[in-house]
């Protein structure tokens, strides 16, 4: 096992290092300079030319690369062209509101997606098993900021239970935050709860199949029996690669959302640094979110290797 984990660590910081130069080389390749952006078409040259100084513009790319990669290495992110404000504070606040609608969106997905799959799978072709799967349908074919707008036009105008938007911030207590957080997190769950309880029935009817399990009814078992005991955990392992998949997603895929919501999260944050060329910000909220999915799928290698011994024989 540690052997396994060592080599998932080395490709995890190539693949960031990796990330980081092309992160880096496409933002820095987009049209637009930021302080032509910030000072207007009508700045002095020579107000321009001190203003690229004063943000470091004026460097060479791989002066500029070098000292943000560094500078990201001990927790320095830079400062922000347009509010002269450190990036790492910047991010800090947004993620207090993106990681917990993230985590909570997957929580949801993942308590309405496994019954749902696993019922569906016990009772193949049979009248749940329809009427599951054309919920799942339907949860992958309608777009989540129209689930937001359903939910916010039901549940935040007519029955007035939830904010239309905003956050109340987490000082107000840890059930108003979560309360704020619900109509988001469900808008954003529901079509993974959708995708992830058919990979869960696919992959449960795929290992129900297989020679162990008919060997195990052969003993004596009940298809039921057979399914718990020895079915769930061989068919974890790609329903785990969609989990670590879907948190990737949610938490830097929720731009839509937060937009609906009007949340101060990391996708509304790159959404306005964008707006307004603050390169710094983009390039250090994108590379943290590329660290988020990397990392995500560096835990769901050791999950697979807890799961599945033989990946651990063959490492």
């Amino acid at each position: 096992m540690l052997r396994y984990t060592f080599k998932r660590l080395i490709s995890l910081i190539i693949s960031l290092a990796i990330a980081s130069v092309v992160i880096f080389m496409v933002i820095e390749v987009a049209p637009g300079d930021p302080a032509s952006f910030m000072l207007g078409m009508n700045a002095q040259p020579e107000t321009l030319a001190a203003l690229r100084s004063e943000l470091g513009l004026d460097a060479s790319k791989v002066e500029r690369y070098i000292s943000w990669v560094s500078g990201m290495a001990v927790g320095d992110f830079g400062t922000s062209y347009t509010y002269r404000t450190p990036v790492s504070q910047m991010i800090g606040e947004r993620l207090w509101v993106s990681l917990p609608l993230s985590l909570y969106a997957l929580t949801l997905s993942t308590l309405v997606a496994f019954p749902a799959g696993i019922y569906a799978a016990s009772r193949r072709g049979q009248a749940g098993d329809i009427g599951v799967m054309g919920a799942t349908q339907l949860g992958v074919a309608v777009p989540n900021f129209w689930f937001a707008m359903m939910l916010v036009l039901i549940f935040a105008i007519n029955l007035r239970w939830f904010s239309a938007g905003g956050f109340v911030g987490w000082d107000k207590g840890v059930f108003a935050g979560l309360h704020g957080l619900t109509l988001p997190a469900i808008a954003l769950a529901l079509p993974q709860a959708a995708i992830l309880a058919r990979v869960m029935r696919s992959s449960l009817l795929d290992v129900m199949g297989e020679d162990f399990i008919r060997t195990a009814r052969a003993k004596g078992l009940t298809a039921r029996q057979a399914l718990w005991r020895h079915g769930l955990r061989n068919a974890l392992i790609p329903v785990l690669t969609i989990i670590g998949l879907q948190f990737s997603f949610l938490l830097a895929g929720s731009i839509i959302i937060e937009q609906v919501f009007y949340l101060p999260g990391l996708g509304r944050l790159v959404f306005q640094s964008i707006s307004a060329r603050d390169l710094i910000v983009v390039e250090s909220v994108v590379m943290l979110l590329v660290f988020s999915v990397i990392v995500v799928n560096f835990i769901v290698d050791l999950a697979y290797a807890a799961v599945d011994p033989r990946l651990r024989s063959r490492s």
